[in-house]
């Protein structure tokens, strides 16, 4: 078994990765620091975004991105209320890029 990274350090290390690839990235909501869930809201700053939440893929067991919803930022904005109403110990980190960059898919953070 391997063992869990805590949701505050690897979200520490998240938004530190974005910040050396001089993408903006801002913690808006802190969950449990030990085992929160984590959202990224990737905002492209023309009004639309998408809102991506971990989770595993059951054929091989790994940990995946998934979008969880995406289209106009505030029906995305409603849907991390709606998750956070259930959920307080969520985190939620917000990307902002034009250019669609959250770095989910490289190396390490899956």
């Amino acid at each position: 078994m391997t063992p869990r990274l805590r949701a505050e350090f690897w979200v520490q290390a998240y938004v530190r990765r974005l910040s050396l690839a001089e993408i903006p990235a801002f913690v808006v909501a802190r969950g449990d620091a030990d085992a929160g869930a984590v959202l990224v809201k990737l905002n492209l700053l023309d009004g639309s975004a998408t809102l991506f939440q971990r989770g595993f893929d059951l054929e091989t067991g790994a940990r995946v991105w998934d979008i969880l919803t995406q289209g106009p930022e505030a029906d995305v904005d409603a849907a991390i209320a709606k998750q956070r109403s259930f959920d307080p110990d969520l985190w939620v980190i917000e990307v902002e890029d034009r250019a669609g960059r959250h770095m989910l898919d490289q190396e390490g953070l899956l």
